[in-house]
């Protein structure tokens, strides 16, 4: 069996198809998908999501690509994170990517959403893009290892993965792991501890080969770790089942919600 960690399929692009992608998932052995909130006004679908389907679970948290919504405190991130469903804060983080000038709002939410994790004892899911060096300098000022967490779809060099993992943090792969010219990120997945890795699609978006360009969704994680397998010299059993163990041992409220 494999687990989704980390997808939205309560965006438009696959809100419609719930019922068909749990389908697909149950033909491709994905036993649960982990859907992922981006901003607060959005989290009524998210829970909704994990309310019709025993196999899916929440999370609660805002986004930091997203500039112009209503700002979390902790005392609300710990209040929402209550909810049986809810097994992680996030996704929170910084991206230096999509958004340039003053980026100071986006560490206050960063450390915001460190302190929630920590306060309610739930794992942070967070997104780095183009920042890693601020990204880790506030995990470590925050004591996030404290709370644990994933870094999720991860893009960053080992430099960078060796960081989080010495801070107890898993790395989870997305389809871009697949990708012919992600030698960097294929690296990261050779070389890191089986025991600290989860798979993801990020799903509607970057579908793994061979569906590339195609709209992604929970069942194609499959593919992402067939080809871990592959970069690895592990069987997709070893890796499956690794995975698996690894999402449950670091959501442990995910088996309470079970």
């Amino acid at each position: 069996m494999l687990i989704d960690s980390h997808c939205h399929i309560n965006f438009p692009e696959l809100a419609d198809q719930a019922d068909l992608l749990m389908a697909q998932m149950r033909q491709n052995h994905v036993s649960h998908a982990l859907c992922v909130a981006v901003n607060l006004p959005e989290l009524p679908s998210v829970l909704d999501m994990a309310e019709r389907y025993a196999n899916v679970f929440a999370s609660v948290g805002v986004h930091p690509d997203y500039e112009d919504t209503p700002e979390p405190s902790v005392a609300q991130l710990v209040a929402l994170a209550q909810h049986p469903r809810v097994i992680a804060i996030g996704e929170t983080g910084l991206d230096y990517y999509r958004l340039q000038g003053d980026l100071q709002w986006q560490r206050e939410r960063f450390r915001t959403h460190i302190r929630a994790a920590r306060e309610c004892g739930k794992p942070l899911i967070i997104h780095t893009r183009s920042a890693a060096e601020d990204t880790l300098r506030i995990m470590r000022e925050e004591n996030a290892q404290e709370c644990g967490g994933v870094m999720h779809c991860f893009t960053e060099t080992w430099e960078v993965a060796q960081a989080a993992l010495e801070l107890g943090f898993y790395i989870s792969f997305s389809g871009i792991v697949t990708f012919k010219n992600a030698t960097q990120i294929k690296q990261v997945a050779q070389n890191m501890p089986l025991s600290q890795m989860l798979v993801e699609t990020d799903s509607p978006y970057l579908a793994p080969v061979p569906f590339r360009g195609k709209l992604n969704h929970p069942a194609l994680v499959k593919h992402v770790a067939e080809h871990i397998a592959d970069l690895r010299g592990q069987s997709f059993a070893e890796i499956a089942a690794a995975t698996t163990d690894n999402f449950f041992r670091l959501f442990q409220a995910a088996r309470a919600a079970a």
